[in-house]
């Protein structure tokens, strides 16, 4: 973002539900801007968590965690993320999917040391989210992610619930709050993941004020 005539880094979090194909839509946007480096939020919580509470799998993470470590492992990701220099794109969730109810993906700590200057939510139609998690089943083992799967209700109230904490999380900050949704569908492969990156890049463009 700027201050006053001078630039200085730009940070984005791009969050979406679980199987909504953001992994796919990241690579795309680092081809059209290669100078970008791609922060996974949860990478750092695992990494975390292998360490000080023996998790064994990311998927672990949201099942066997305590809500109070879970929020210490958060904050200690932000901060180690505060630390990268460069401009950055941080792909998390915006909201959890626990036992125990909804938790936010970006709480008010998490984006205070985050400082984004952008917070993107990704919306798709529930069956094509439904459809790409099937797909993480099917995959071969080893490469496989186990998500649930769930009702195309289920997965609508799960976007729901994440655009109402993001955008939580960008008035807490004061960073502006950009929506992308795609509800019809696509007309070839990869048309929503294209339009996506497209979107993004354009963003950082105007923010680094090209």
């Amino acid at each position: 973002m700027w201050i006053g005539k001078d630039w200085c880094m730009v940070r984005v979090v791009v969050a979406a539900v679980p199987g909504a194909g953001k992994t796919t839509i990241l690579k795309k946007l680092v081809e059209k801007r290669p100078e970008l480096k791609i922060v996974n939020f949860g990478d750092y919580m695992f990494e975390e968590a292998k360490k000080s509470l023996g998790i064994a799998d990311r998927d672990e993470m949201r099942k066997k965690i305590k809500p109070t470590d879970y929020k210490e492992l958060q904050e200690k990701a932000a901060e180690e993320i505060a630390k990268i220099e460069g401009d950055l794109i941080i792909d998390t969730h915006a909201a959890i999917k626990t036992p125990y109810g909804y938790y936010p993906g970006l709480p008010s700590k998490v984006a205070e040391a985050i400082k984004p200057d952008a917070i993107v939510v990704l919306e798709f139609r529930p069956e094509d989210i439904l459809q790409r998690r099937l797909k993480d089943l099917k995959a071969a083992e080893g490469q496989k992610r186990i998500r649930e799967v769930e009702a195309e209700e289920e997965v609508q109230e799960h976007q729901d619930i994440a655009r109402e904490f993001a955008a939580a999380a960008a008035n807490h900050v004061c960073c502006y709050l950009v929506r992308l949704k795609f509800f019809q569908p696509q007309k070839y492969p990869y048309q929503h993941a294209e339009e996506a990156a497209a979107a993004i890049a354009d963003l950082i463009g105007k923010l680094k004020g090209e």
